[in-house]
């Protein structure tokens, strides 16, 4: 052995992208009700695109580091703009990256893009598309 190793590089980093991940799976969702469906006493289990859409859906309903069930990963940060003297333009774009960042943890998805937030009174409006491992999907919260 040398006074210099010989550092091999990554061969293309194709390894990482192609990698194959078990087929997503969660509970379905009623957007409007905030609530899981259920049939015959037993809630429906949605998967791919449908299941990931979901997962990003409560993640932004979730505030980071509130729950114990929660990892730390899982949920957002966006409370901590509230009652800040922020400028709206900085508010806004602090929320946008807020959600970024609450999304992109999922190794489902591939990019957050089309990022638009917007405040009106006490609510904070939420539109985005995800790139999934499975498409694209509109989210708003």
């Amino acid at each position: 052995m040398g006074l210099f190793p010989m550092i091999q590089p990554k061969a293309s980093g194709k390894a990482e992208e192609s990698a194959e991940y078990p087929l997503y799976k969660e509970v379905k969702w009623d957007f409007g009700k905030n609530a899981p469906v259920y049939k015959n006493g037993e809630p429906v289990i949605v998967t791919g695109l449908e299941a990931v859409k979901t997962w990003a859906w409560n993640a932004l309903n979730t505030q980071r580091f509130r729950y114990e069930i929660h990892t730390w990963d899982y949920g957002n940060e966006l409370e901590a703009l509230t009652g800040q003297p922020y400028s709206q333009e900085l508010k806004e774009s602090e929320a946008a990256r807020y959600v970024r960042e609450c999304l992109v943890i999922n190794p489902y998805i591939t990019d957050v893009k089309n990022i638009t937030v917007s405040f009106s009174k006490d609510k904070l409006n939420i539109t985005a598309t995800i790139e999934t491992i499975y498409g694209e999907a509109d989210i708003s919260v």
